[in-house]
């Protein structure tokens, strides 16, 4: 007797303790999500996701839009009318690295052999602007007419313009002058022709050479001078090959 009543007593509380274990548990909050692993179906989804989430633009879009973006000669033209020439000249450097392109930009300087990138449009406008604020004394065009007075001998054109003086000194002697203090930033009768805008000829006068040459000045001048290139050939297959020492130029010692 004593044994049944035990186990009954003990069947009992086991009971009770399952009860009330199922009854704490039930209000326990559920696990957090965290601590499940997804489906594949949804890895592979958040992963698409993630990668359209984070794709970049082709590199011809960027491109594209920056070629798009048309060039201003508002500043230029404003300088211009308001007789403000260093400015100018400040400003026409400007646009010629943006126009010259992207690697001229990142310099800060053109490179002589970037120029021909340069739409002859472009270069037109500047000249234009230039010639038409100083009664035609100062551009490229003007620059150009005295270079090739002066027989494209660069060290003749800097004097004739000005960009270069005489020294004080018993042999006749030039230097280029300092800037911008001895540079003339005004227009008047003392103002020599040609003498802006101003391009840099410390390192040599290939940009210069580049510049003056491009097609956006060619003027009746280089179509006479390629004429007569022409004619010469001509010539030359009616009279025979020229003398082999007429084949080599005399030296330019100009710089």
């Amino acid at each position: 007797m004593t044994t049944t009543n035990s186990l009954g007593s003990l069947h009992h509380h086991r009971y009770s303790f399952l009860k009330r274990l199922s009854t704490s548990e039930s209000n326990l909050p559920p696990p957090p999500s965290s601590l499940f692993l997804h489906p594949t179906t949804t890895t592979t989804t958040t992963t698409t996701s993630t990668t359209a989430t984070f794709s970049l633009s082709p590199p011809t879009s960027t491109a594209t839009t920056s070629q798009q973006q048309p060039i201003s000669f508002d500043t230029l033209q404003h300088h211009l009318s308001t007789q403000n020439f260093f400015q100018a000249d400040e400003e026409t450097r400007r646009l010629l690295i943006v126009l010259a392109g992207e690697a001229a930009q990142k310099r800060g300087y053109v490179f002589f052999s970037e120029v021909q990138f340069i739409a002859e449009a472009d270069l037109k406008a500047i000249d234009e602007l230039w010639r038409q604020y100083s009664d035609n004394r100062f551009g490229y065009s003007v620059q150009k007419r005295l270079w090739q007075k002066a027989n494209k001998d660069f060290t003749k054109f800097f004097l004739k313009v000005g960009w270069m003086k005489k020294l004080d000194t018993e042999i006749e002697q030039y230097n280029y002058r300092a800037f911008p203090s001895e540079f003339t930033w005004e227009l008047s009768d003392e103002t020599p022709e040609g003498h802006l805008p101003l391009t840099n000829a410390l390192r040599g006068t290939q940009l210069l050479n580049s510049i003056l040459s491009h097609p956006a000045f060619a003027g009746e001048e280089d179509e006479k001078a390629a004429e007569n290139e022409v004619q010469g050939s001509l010539r030359e297959n009616i009279n025979g090959p020229k003398p082999l020492g007429s084949l080599f130029p005399k030296p330019d010692y100009s710089f």
